[in-house]
């Protein structure tokens, strides 16, 4: 069986298939500038066959520190990594259009040197760092706010350091291919159970919720659009465990009943997974900090395409998904 006949037998109505490192086997190292360009610009890695509507990137766990590693965690690392792949994004992005590039959360690790010791400094030094990096990238940049970037860091410390906006709030972009455009929501989970925000080591890590001013603001936003919805957030909303938030189950709902979401985009957990709840696939994104050398980059292209079926080639250890869905 070939490649492009192996793919689209994963394409089953309603079905979420996951094939890791299928790209990253067909570009070993992603070698060859135009090579990269091609391949991330969609076509021959895939038997969907239709140009999509609308693509992104997605970058994710970047933990960034001037740090040894610890465990698989390589913090210096994670600057090569990103170099890299931001060189394949901009050949992308020059060779078919790329709305923008979703960041999803932890661009630095956290430290234990106490505040008082210059820990809030240290912090924000490893944001700078790597934001003159992520500032290379020719695409527009949304953020969705990481536990660790705001372990140490207020919100608006961390925005003010990064090209973060709001913590959460949405946007639209236009399809670059047929009418229509795509509705992004970004979430922010970093709350306490109490609705605290997140700063100053004020929280445990596995204490993450959505308020319920944010599930409110949530709710309207959905009513108030009609256009296909692609959700971002750095916790989980899928699974049980400690990466998962808390209040997730009356996120999940919302999502829903709007009858709008065509994926959630997800980080944290650090690994390659997919969950199918109610028809709407959850991602989770492989982070770049994990593994030694910058053979162990990761990132992704994500296409929605016209019949809001959703592609995601994953590059380095970033695994692949496809997602079609059920006919109603």
């Amino acid at each position: 069986m070939d490649t492009a006949t192996s793919r689209r037998s994963l394409l089953a109505a309603g079905s979420l298939a996951l094939m890791p490192g299928l790209v990253s086997s067909l570009v070993p190292g992603l070698a060859g500038s135009r090579a990269v360009a091609d391949t991330l610009a969609g076509r021959a890695l895939t038997g969907h066959g239709a140009e999509p509507s609308i693509r992104l990137a997605t970058l994710t766990d970047i933990h960034y520190a001037d740090a040894d590693p610890r465990g698989n965690r390589y913090y210096r690392d994670s600057i090569p990594k990103v170099a890299k792949a931001i060189k394949a994004i901009n050949e992308s992005a020059a060779a078919s259009p790329l709305a923008f590039t979703a960041l999803l959360g932890d661009l630095i690790d956290s430290r234990d040197t106490p505040i008082e010791e210059g820990g809030l400094e240290q912090e924000i030094g490893y944001l700078k760092t790597i934001e003159t990096h992520l500032a290379n990238l020719n695409t527009d940049r949304h953020y969705a706010f990481g536990n660790h970037c705001v372990h140490t860091l207020t919100k608006d410390e961390f925005a003010e350091h990064s090209g973060a906006q709001a913590s959460f709030y949405s946007f639209d972009r236009p399809f670059t291919r047929g009418s229509g455009s795509l509705h992004v929501v970004v979430l922010d989970a970093c709350f306490t159970s109490d609705g605290t925000p997140y700063a100053r080591r004020n929280f445990h890590w596995t204490d993450a919720n959505i308020p319920a001013h944010e599930l409110a603001w949530l709710k309207a936003d959905l009513d108030a659009t009609n256009s296909p919805t692609l959700v971002l957030t750095h916790q989980r909303l899928d699974g049980e465990g400690n990466t998962t938030i808390r209040n997730a189950p009356a996120a999940r709902e919302i999502l829903q009943q709007s009858g709008k979401v065509l994926a959630v985009l997800q980080g944290h957990a650090h690994e390659n997974s997919q969950s199918l709840i109610e028809g709407i696939p959850y991602l989770v994104m492989r982070a770049v900090v994990e593994g030694a050398g910058v053979e162990n980059h990761a990132f992704g292209l994500v296409e929605v395409h016209a019949d809001h079926s959703l592609l995601v080639h994953g590059f380095g250890t970033q695994a692949d998904h496809e997602y079609t869905p059920a006919r109603r």
